[in-house]
């Protein structure tokens, strides 16, 4: 079933090439969306797919990035949007 999710994170995610790796892992989980820093430095994004596609995904943006020490995900979903091809990197 397709869910869309916001996700603020929160951590040391800023200034590791997190945004990037989370691209990367959006990637090969098939989802779209967005993701980008945030002032306050938590790193927020959306992102829409599969949900136990989602689930592999914020598994593997909690650990597999060795630069980044994420401490927590707070999800809420929210309305799909159906119109995003891909998962982009917002500055």
């Amino acid at each position: 079933m397709v869910q869309r999710y916001y996700l603020n994170i929160e951590g040391k995610v800023q200034g590791v090439g997190f945004r990037f790796f989370t691209q990367q892992q959006a990637g090969e989980y098939d989802l779209v969306g967005w993701v980008r820093n945030n002032s306050n430095g938590l790193v927020e994004a959306e992102v829409e797919g599969d949900d136990q596609q989602i689930d592999m995904f914020l598994e593997a943006i909690k650990t597999k990035n060795r630069f980044a020490k994420v401490n927590q995900i707070h999800q809420k979903q929210i309305d799909e949007l159906k119109s995003e091809k891909s998962f982009k990197v917002i500055h």
